[in-house]
């Protein structure tokens, strides 16, 4: 049996077949599809194009080949498709599950091998071996050694996209402050409360500080926090990337670490994260060992905004003098998780700045992950349109709740220069922010 005749029995085996049946053609998600609006309306780039190639593989219609593989692996996996389509079909679940089967039957070179087992296998599993990772980053960037590489243009060897994502990385923390993480925190003030958070694995290390202000955000609105060290990474990037088995391995070492605290709520501020996080219960389905615990464990999550707009938040005093600020979703925190509103109100409350609505807020960035990397055309096709609608709205800053939709914002204003205009911030970031300025206007 050759590669294509295995990948075509396991998506009759795999693919659930019902779900495919239930995309009924009419088309309600061609409007949202960012992949299908940026090449001119191609039907096999749009979200009902793409499940139609996938029943044509299970019918045995369609040959897997490098053309169906390239459409499914062209989209971004924003989901946008979803909360439109009436008959509520699964279409990032299917889509995940074809290029799960696709991986597992490819054939890679041996340096692909080599770099995928590094990554999945040996890296992100390991909290330790990120933060050391972090730590000769932080070092890169601290000791002078990135000035050299910069002035030598040793980057530019690279590529240019990666030479452009060097000068936008945050600056990274020392390992020693990586390493000396709170795990419980009490509230200023009295218990409304009592949460996990998750921290992450990048979320921890590499946009620490924004970590940090999470856990002062949700100390001041009232809640005791916990955060278990026994804790890792979601397996967002497994699942996406054909590495469902390694997926499954690290949510169930997350469900254990947080199943018996005792919480009201998992709280999470990294909207990528979260949509994985929530739909653990579907990860595991098939586990009969695992699947309540799962559905327990996708039953509180939650993300900042959601919960801090529940203990009225956005009550307190906020303040923020003569900006201008916009919001850019997060395509997994609106379509997967359903918070888009929660964020607005939050920015709506601070006072002394003016918000304004970005147009197609809710369409994809073109981050995606790792999609800003690997479809580097695309993703800066969709990026300058996301930019042009920014520049319209005239904010000084962009706020948006994930780690790859902030980068992907900080590249759009260096491609435009516009980096002594505009700045993009992580909304937890601002909202300490707000509260910081509004205490230094109090009198003494």
């Amino acid at each position: 049996m050759n590669t294509q005749e295995k990948i075509q029995t396991d998506f009759k085996k795999r693919m659930d077949e019902e779900e495919l049946l239930n995309c009924m053609r009419c088309g309600f998600c061609l409007p949202s599809c960012p992949t299908y609006i940026e090449t001119n309306k191609n039907e096999a780039a749009s979200p009902r194009g793409r499940i139609a190639l996938m029943k044509g593989v299970v019918d045995g219609h369609i040959e897997p080949d490098k053309d169906v593989e390239r459409q499914l692996n062209l989209c971004l996996g924003c989901r946008a498709c979803e909360p439109v389509c009436p008959a509520g079909v699964k279409y990032g679940q299917l889509r995940e599950e074809a290029r799960d089967i696709i991986e597992q039957n490819k054939k890679h070179s041996l340096p692909v091998k080599v770099l995928r087992k590094a990554v999945f296998h040996h890296f992100f599993p390991y909290p330790n071996r990120i933060r050391g990772v972090m730590g000769l980053m932080s070092f890169y960037q601290r000791s002078g050694l990135q000035t050299v590489v910069r002035k030598s243009c040793v980057l530019k060897l690279l590529g240019e996209n990666l030479s452009d994502m060097e000068k936008i990385l945050p600056k990274v923390p020392e390992i020693r402050k990586m390493k000396s993480r709170p795990h419980h925190v009490k509230p200023e003030g009295k218990i409304k409360k009592r949460v996990a958070f998750f921290s992450g694995c990048l979320m921890d290390t590499m946009f620490l500080p924004t970590n940090d202000a999470t856990i002062k955000l949700l100390q001041l609105a009232g809640c005791e926090v916990v955060i278990p060290k026994e804790q890792c990474c979601c397996g967002a990037l497994h699942g996406h990337s054909g590495e469902k088995e390694k997926a499954k391995e690290l949510a169930k070492r997350n469900i254990e670490a947080f199943e018996d605290l005792k919480v009201d709520a998992i709280i999470t501020n990294a909207g990528g994260c979260g949509a994985f996080l929530i739909e653990y219960d579907y990860l595991l389905r098939d586990d009969p060992r695992w699947a309540e615990r799962a559905l327990a464990f996708s039953s509180k999550l939650k993300d900042l905004s959601a919960v801090l707009t529940e203990l009225d938040f956005h009550k307190q005093k906020l303040s923020l003098q003569n900006e201008t600020m916009t919001y850019q979703d997060s395509c997994h925190l609106r379509n997967v998780m359903g918070t888009s509103s929660q964020p607005r109100k939050l920015l709506q409350a601070i006072q002394g700045s003016e918000y304004r609505e970005m147009k197609n807020a809710d369409r994809c960035c073109g981050s995606a992950g790792i999609y800003n990397l690997v479809e580097q055309e695309m993703s800066m096709q969709i990026l300058d349109h996301k930019m042009e609608n920014a520049e319209a709205s005239a904010a000084t800053i962009i706020v948006t709740a994930n780690p790859g939709c902030l980068l992907q914002m900080k590249l759009g204003i260096q491609r435009e220069g516009l980096e002594n205009k505009v700045r993009a911030v992580h909304i937890a970031d601002l909202l300490v922010e707000a509260i910081a300025d509004d205490k230094n206007q109090k009198p003494l």
